[in-house]
């Protein structure tokens, strides 16, 4: 950050900042950070983009039925390409990415703005994950082709969240979407105060 960078030149070489330059630095400082704030995953969600005991016996139910919630967002400009550059990612390599986690995800010109959906499935569903272990949680994540780098730190944040076995358990007992979205707020908080 340029105005991080200034302050320790500023100190490495001993040089005074006047209070007119400090105010200067602050205020840049602040301006940085309001510019570049984390990318949350809860922010993407909505009680209706999650749900609770979603059915489905196999990988494709479950991503299917996670695609048709998001399908009528008003950012999905057409359902069938978005649903086709999810499965196509996914044939790619599974996006089982292990404990209980799959996170399928494309980044596609079928939608204006990066979309998500939760679930937390009913049963423990196969997902070819890379520990063998069955998928309970599921996070879709949908974005466009210009957007890779919000991609790849949402996709980065959520794994990071759902890596503590803790919260995992936690997230499993929710009872309803508001529960999912509190946990999920809540956790990100904690992730902010390492």
């Amino acid at each position: 950050m340029r105005t991080t960078t200034l302050a320790w030149t500023f100190c490495l070489f001993g040089l005074e900042i006047g209070r007119f330059r400090n105010s200067l630095v602050v205020s840049d400082l602040r301006i940085a950070m309001q510019t570049t704030s984390i990318l949350h995953p809860h922010q993407f969600l909505t009680a209706d983009t999650v749900r609770v005991g979603l059915p489905g016996r196999t990988k494709d139910d479950v991503i299917n039925a996670l695609l048709d919630v998001v399908a009528t967002h008003p950012a999905v400009i057409d359902p069938e390409a978005m649903r086709r550059a999810v499965f196509e990612r996914e044939q790619m390599m599974s996006t089982g990415v292990g404990k209980s986690l799959g996170l399928p995800h494309a980044k596609t010109a079928a939608v204006t703005e990066t979309i998500a959906a939760f679930a937390i499935t009913a049963d423990p569903v196969d997902f070819g994950a890379i520990d063998d272990q069955k998928v309970r949680l599921v996070f879709l994540l949908v974005g466009t082709e210009a957007a890779k780098s919000e991609h790849i730190k949402i996709l980065s944040r959520i794994s990071r969240l759902l890596n503590r076995d803790a919260f995992r358990e936690r997230l499993l007992q929710a009872r309803d979407a508001e529960e999912v979205l509190a946990l999920l707020e809540e956790g990100e908080l904690q992730l902010a105060t390492r």
